[in-house]
């Protein structure tokens, strides 16, 4: 697939490619590998649905839901080069979109526009193309996170996929809070180097 130029300027390097396809073909061999998979991508997964349906039960059955059916799905997945997590946030966004559809047609949402903003409207396939290309950044960004350094890689993902304040973090890391912000700034500029850099 030919990305958008802000997916295409964000790769994976050929090493972590290539640890994450050995990873995948493994798990089609062997399903009972497929752990490794749910361990490299759970807290992602879960940061990725938790921003887009904000009820914890939900978040949770909704994340178990995506691997289980990633699972039953791994046979047929088939690599194309796109970060496996991409695959995954488009389990997890077909799966939220469809809740979406069926709470408003229970009458749980207000009005149609609820599930628009949910599934985020248009044209189904621009749109379709759009949230594939929008799951393979998103994937291939986080694969970029988890590279970082651990008190790095805690801050950025606390701050930006769980929401959390400066000072919420500081006293859940026992720090302060200028030591967050350097660790946070740290962990940008680190980012964006990276996304930057020829041949990533």
């Amino acid at each position: 697939m030919t990305g958008s130029e802000p997916a295409q300027k964000v790769r994976l390097s050929k090493e972590n490619q290539a640890e994450e396809r050995r990873l995948v073909e493994a798990a089609q061999r062997e399903p009972a590998r497929f752990v490794e998979l749910y361990d490299a991508y759970f807290h992602l997964v879960y940061a990725y649905v938790a921003r887009r349906v904000r009820h914890r039960d939900e978040t949770e059955d909704l994340t178990a839901e995506v691997f289980r059916r990633a699972l039953q799905s791994l046979p047929r997945f088939k690599w194309t080069g796109a970060p496996f997590g991409a695959w995954l946030f488009r389990i997890a966004s077909n799966m939220i979109a469809d809740r979406a559809k069926t709470a408003a047609r229970e009458g749980k949402l207000a009005a149609a526009d609820s599930v628009s903003s949910v599934t985020g409207g248009g044209s189904a396939s621009g749109e379709q193309q759009t949230d594939l290309e929008e799951c393979e950044r998103r994937a291939e960004l986080f694969q970029l996170v988890d590279e970082l350094a651990d008190d790095q890689r805690r801050v950025v993902l606390m701050r930006f996929a769980e929401d959390k304040t400066i000072g919420e973090i500081a006293g859940e890391l026992g720090r302060s809070e200028g030591a967050v912000k350097q660790l946070q700034f740290r962990a940008l500029e680190n980012l964006r180097k990276r996304i930057t850099a020829p041949g990533i």
